[in-house]
């Protein structure tokens, strides 16, 4: 019977531990988030599962898969012309920079073993120095997802990467431009009948 007991209060206060630290970090969670702190970027899950599907469907048809429609349809970002043109295109109509965040748009720049340039969709952001990313035709008509990219540049700005296409194995250094951000920039229609005011 003492025994029993015993086991019972030292589960009990097992619970009561674990308990308490969860309790902890939602509540450092929330303090956080309450305290003006900016919610993480997120990838749009049902923007990725229309590119995906719309691979599968050219995939279906023999139709040749490209970056541009998978990148344009999974991040949201709204621009036309080959990859390597994305990046001015970009300007004064999304938000740019050299940060990359779950959702943007990594843009490579032409260089040569890819002359048209490459995009590719952030699907999460694992340090400073390493992102996930989704993209059609790295492998020739394949989509590839939460491929692993490295920061490879002096001033970790993002501006020379290294992408691991195999796993344990990183390419050569590419040039990128920088990252799209799916928010346009400058004034934004107004809807018919609202005021300005």
């Amino acid at each position: 019977m003492t025994m029993t007991r015993l086991m019972h209060g030292f589960a009990r206060t097992t619970f009561l531990c674990a308990s308490l630290v969860l309790l902890t970090a939602c509540g450092d969670a929330i303090t956080k988030s309450s305290m003006g702190a900016s919610a993480p970027a997120t990838l749009n899950p049902e923007l990725q599962a229309k590119a995906i599907a719309e691979v599968r469907e050219k995939q279906a048809k023999g139709a040749r898969v490209w970056c541009v429609p998978f990148a344009r349809t999974a991040s949201g970002v709204e621009l036309t012309g080959n990859a390597g043109t994305w990046w001015t295109a970009a300007k004064g109509v999304y938000s740019r920079g050299n940060e990359p965040e779950a959702g943007a748009v990594m843009v490579f720049a032409p260089h040569s073993s890819s002359r048209l340039g490459h995009v590719a969709v952030v699907s999460e952001v694992v340090s400073d120095r390493e992102v996930l990313i989704d993209h059609a035709n790295w492998t020739r008509n394949k989509v590839s997802l939460k491929m692993p990219v490295y920061d490879v540049s002096a001033n970790n700005d993002w501006s020379r990467i290294q992408v691991e296409g195999t796993p344990g194995v990183l390419g050569d250094a590419r040039p990128v431009h920088g990252f799209v951000y799916p928010r346009k920039i400058g004034p934004q229609p107004v809807a018919a009948g609202v005021s300005k005011s």
